[in-house]
């Protein structure tokens, strides 16, 4: 089966510039980090990525350990790209990171540039790419000089195996180091990617969006739906089928706390005095500030997928929403 993309792919999506760059993205971008790996279904992740494709989602985001199995989720993407995006592949932004454990032995995380750049290759590799446009240091390394960690970025850029630079998971005061040292080595640091979700506002408090609209720097946030529970599945119980009835999943039995569900379901009215989803306005919501370039959701369906991009429907909010939100999120 040739896969040809819709021709009005670009009709309805919204795209935004990324900080002070000539890069543009998707409000609403793809992340692989689950349902893409050799453990999955593989036809249900290539359907998942035609159809954000058709829909004018550019960015497909990636990291050297997603999977499972670790570097999975890189290959089954390498795959696809080979058979139905190879015609596409200057219309795409592709990232992938580095960071966390992905070999064994002292060079298999964190930062050190041999870690860093041997990872780059290997993506590559998997991917069947001579380049990505945007490679990561996924997290600060605290026994690494971020000198070598951002040189180690700045060469892959210098080398061409990568288009921009890119930090996540960096408070806001490394974020100004990173930056203030990319920059003298002649490398603009393009964007963050912080986790941020109305449950997890850690990025307002330390400053660091803040620094991001200073430095011309743009984001994109992760975990936009707190991993699910930003939505209406956790309202009355946990169904059986869900990422936390799952006891290998990173979203725990414990974050469900009888305050969170509360919250949850005066959000989830909310939403619907809006013709939202709970989903859909908690993705709206944190694109209502300039600072976000985009944000970074997973989807296991492409029902899922299409529920979300709904969001981009309705955007804007009244002052009295706003502060309905913040007093409900404060209770």
């Amino acid at each position: 089966m040739n896969y040809l993309a819709n021709e009005k792919r670009y009709e309805t999506m919204n795209y935004r510039r990324c900080g002070k760059s000539g890069i543009k993205l998707p409000a609403i971008s793809l992340g692989l980090w689950h349902n893409f790996g050799s453990v999955d279904v593989f036809e249900n992740g290539r359907k998942i990525l035609h159809h954000a494709f058709d829909n004018g989602i550019t960015h497909f985001d990636l990291a050297n350990n997603y999977g499972p199995v670790p570097g999975s989720a890189e290959e089954n993407f390498g795959r696809i790209l080979a058979t139905d995006f190879k015609p596409y592949r200057d219309e795409m932004i592709i990232s992938t990171k580095a960071g966390y454990l992905m070999w064994p032995g002292p060079y298999g995380e964190w930062g050190s540039r041999k870690y860093l750049l041997a990872s780059l290759d290997q993506s590559l590799k998997r991917m069947g790419l001579d380049y990505v446009d945007i490679f990561y240091s996924h997290r600060p390394d605290p026994d690494t000089p971020l000198e070598e960690t951002m040189g180690a970025l700045a060469q892959a850029v210098k080398q061409g195996k990568a288009l921009y630079a890119g930090i996540s998971n960096y408070n806001a005061e490394m974020t100004q180091k990173a930056e203030s040292i990319l920059r003298d080595m002649g490398i603009p640091l393009l964007i963050h990617q912080p986790r941020y979700n109305m449950l997890d506002r850690w990025v307002e408090e330390d400053g660091l969006l803040d620094v991001l609209g200073k430095r011309g720097v743009g984001s994109i946030v992760f975990s936009p739906l707190a991993q699910g529970l930003l939505t209406d599945k956790y309202l009355k119980e946990i169904p059986a089928n869900s990422r936390m009835a799952n006891p290998h999943g990173f979203l725990q039995r414990e974050a469900l706390t009888p305050e969170i569900q509360k919250k949850l379901n005066k959000l989830n009215d909310l939403a619907a005095q809006r013709g939202q989803s709970l989903a859909q306005m908690a993705l709206a919501w944190l694109l209502k500030d300039n600072r976000i370039t985009s944000v970074l959701v997973g989807a296991s369906s492409v029902n899922q997928l299409s529920n979300n991009l709904e969001a981009l429907n309705n955007l804007t909010f009244s002052d009295e929403e706003l502060k309905k939100i913040e007093e409900i999120l404060k209770q």
